[in-house]
């Protein structure tokens, strides 16, 4: 299995090999502490009391066998002290002789009890409990190293990816970098945004020195490591800029270039010479440590990526997929059938975009081979994650209860599964309706249904893989799949498929393009760490500097502009929409509903739009804003796991207006309607 596992490249030595082993460590951490408790419970069901004997008991120091009349003697004989305040204060009174033997008596009776206790708990300190209780205290060091480590570890990772996606020209952009001229601007603007971030964590670092509180040391240790990973960052773009490769065309247009350059190059420059012009030149750092807040939410994200990636490498999404094939769907409804599955693990990455990241090319694939022509099947990757967000147990959802007191996750995840059909049903409509090539010539039942169930057998084996990982989490370790179990069972029901998928094909080789290859878990691995270590890198760093923008918002009052109330709901409703949707061109999810719960949020409450009702309508302008130009940054997402080949590909063919951006106008048309009807319709029912 691991045969040549140690022939690796440079790259692979120094960035996916350190990142796989982060991601696994995350993994390993969070599923220490389910051990802990598991064991922390057996202890107790072992050994009764267990608790009491996780630490050696200490002797007590009375004496059991004390005197009571002498010491009722001696304390009667003892008049008050001299400076009690209160015997001062009331006078000196008699003691009753009575009163003292029974404190005395009290006394002697808790001394003996303490002792029995230390001798009870001595006899059960048997070699059994302190074998027992030395792992478990040394699994309970190790989670409180892991907890403590957990933002060390997303900086690691963030710096690590993000070096990565510059070596490898791997940033998220408006477009790829074709030219000479695009090269050198993109990079040239990289290396700036490189040093401006370097230069506010400085500051950052500086000020908070200087600040009257003395610092702890582990954040002085964070300091340092975004400043090291920022200078490491500012000299691989450096790298690059001075290294052009010679595949570039020469030449090249100033307003392409500039397109070319990165998402988060544009948001540090935005957000970096506001806070240097306001005076405030460490805000950039200040913001990005606000990562840390979240950190092991940013850690999932990572996760899900992976997870993604190691899906790419399984034939579980050609067996889904095969389920299909036997009916001879037109490519549309077959797109259809691939969004509508893919809702389900979109609910549990949490967003569209990491979903798009961890899944888009195999569903682009699996639609290209199935017949879908291009521009279908890039619009069905662009919007395979935008239904599932509002289904259980999306993390998303999850934030907006943590952060809005005025909703519960029962209640948005209540009224999300009617958003979810909504959705559906538009994407549903216009697909089948516009621009319908496919004829719907289905294969008779009879002749579908037995080769349907015939793929369905090649599915049983993943489904046992899946409900032995779940049944033994659940059982073993009493850990339900669910919001915050799943970034911790994911990976590990991968590996479990790839390693099934080995055992059971190692004698057979790889299947061409798409398919998982077969060749040892361990490849396997490394080859879907391969692929994850630059897009984390091009996907967090994106993250971070959103946050950063968000904090550009925030400080510049943009909203104060707005009224703080309104006296009309519809008024009101659509002035949210607007900035909801805007707010999604320009901020990923999870740091705009952090933005919107600050700002937008109280002036839709305070207008009489329900809260629900409201995070309803969050949530799907936020798709909408991730598929809508200038930005759509889900589409760029899917060109990033595509290929830049394959969208050229698509632009160059020719039809009608609609037929030449169908990938950007059906998402559109399917999220625009159903925007306009789940903000606006239930007014009619409670305005």
């Amino acid at each position: 299995m691991f045969k040549g596992g140690f022939r690796r490249s440079g790259l692979e030595w120094f960035s996916s090999l350190p990142a796989c082993l982060l991601l696994l460590s995350v993994v390993l951490f969070s599923t220490s502490s389910d051990i802990h408790n598991q064991m922390l419970r057996g202890g107790e069901q072992l050994w009764s009391g267990y608790y009491k004997l996780r630490m050696d008991p200490v002797a007590p120091t009375c004496n059991p066998e004390r005197d009571v009349e002498a010491a009722v003697a001696d304390e009667l004989a003892q008049g008050p002290a001299d400076d009690d305040p209160m015997a001062a204060l009331l006078g000196a009174q008699e003691k009753n002789p009575a009163d003292v033997r029974l404190a005395v008596e009290r006394s002697v009776a808790d001394c003996k009890a303490a002792h029995q206790s230390y001798e009870g708990l001595q006899n059960k300190l048997t070699p059994g409990v302190k074998a027992y209780r030395a792992v478990e205290l040394f699994i309970a060091d190790f989670i409180a190293f892991g907890l403590g480590s957990q933002r060390y570890i997303l900086v690691l990772l963030v710096m690590l990816c993000a070096i990565t996606a510059t070596l490898t020209r791997h940033h998220i952009a408006m477009r790829a970098m074709e030219t000479r001229l695009d090269y050198t601007v993109s990079l040239t603007l990289q290396t700036v945004a490189n040093a401006m971030l370097l230069g506010s964590s400085l500051i950052f670092r500086q000020s908070s020195l200087g600040a009257d509180t003395t610092i702890p040391s582990e954040d002085l240790l964070l300091h340092n490591f975004w400043i090291s990973g920022f200078a490491c960052l500012t000299l691989a773009s450096l790298y690059r800029l001075i290294r052009v490769p010679s595949d570039l065309a020469p030449g090249g247009s100033l307003n392409k270039a500039f397109l070319a350059v990165p998402l988060y190059t544009v948001m540090c420059l935005i957000s970096g010479t506001y806070f240097a012009l306001i005076g405030h030149a460490s805000g950039i750092g200040i913001y990005l440590g606000k990562m840390m807040e979240l950190a092991d939410m940013f850690l999932n994200v990572g996760l899900y990526v992976w997870v993604g990636m190691m899906l790419k490498q399984t034939r579980l999404a050609t067996l889904v997929f095969n389920l299909f094939r036997p009916w001879r769907m037109p490519p549309e409804m077959l797109a259809v059938v691939a969004v509508l599955v893919a809702a389900v693990p979109t609910a549990y990455t949490g967003a569209s975009g990491i979903f798009v990241i961890a899944a888009g090319a195999v569903i682009y694939s699996e639609l290209r081979e199935a017949g879908a022509r291009r521009q279908l099947a890039l619009a069905a990757t662009a919007m395979s994650g935008s239904l599932g967000v509002v289904l259980h147990p999306c993390l998303l959802v999850v934030v907006i209860a943590y952060l809005n007191r005025e909703v519960t996750t029962d209640e948005l995840f209540g009224w999300g599964i009617w958003v979810f059909v909504l959705t559906a049903l538009m994407f549903t409509v216009v697909a089948l309706t516009v621009n319908r090539q496919g004829k719907f010539n289905l294969a008779p039942a009879s002749e579908a249904l037995p080769a349907t169930l015939q793929a369905c057998r090649s599915l049983i084996p993943y489904i046992l893989v899946i409900l032995g990982v779940v049944l033994l989490y659940r059982y073993a370790l009493d850990v339900r799949m669910d919001e915050f179990s799943a970034p911790r069972l994911l990976p590990v029901i991968m590996m479990s498929m790839l390693l099934y998928e080995h055992i059971r094909f190692k004698k057979r080789k790889g299947h061409g393009a798409g398919k998982a290859n077969h060749q040892g878990l361990e490849r396997s691995v490394r080859g879907a760490t391969n692929d994850t270590t630059a897009e984390i890198g091009a996907l967090l760093l994106l993250l971070g500097l959103s946050v950063s923008i968000g904090g550009v918002i925030e400080r510049s009052e943009i909203m104060q502009a707005f009224p703080q109330s309104f006296d009309s709901v519809w008024s009101a409703m659509a002035l949210m929409v607007v900035i909801l949707v805007v707010l999604g061109m320009i901020m990923d999810a999870f740091g705009a509903v952090i933005l919107v719960t600050a700002t937008v949020a109280t002036i839709a409450y305070s207008s009489g739009i329900h809260p629900i009702h409201f995070w309803m309508v969050t949530l799907v302008a936020f798709e909408l804003g991730y598929l809508s130009p200038p930005v759509a940054l889900n589409h760029l997402l899917t060109r990033q796991v595509v290929g830049e080949a394959e969208v050229q590909a698509a632009q160059q063919e020719t039809g009608t207006f609609y037929e030449r951006h169908e990938r950007i106008i059906m998402p559109l048309i399917a999220m625009g309607i159903s925007l306009v009807l789940v903000a606006f319709a239930p007014l009619l029912f409670y305005a």
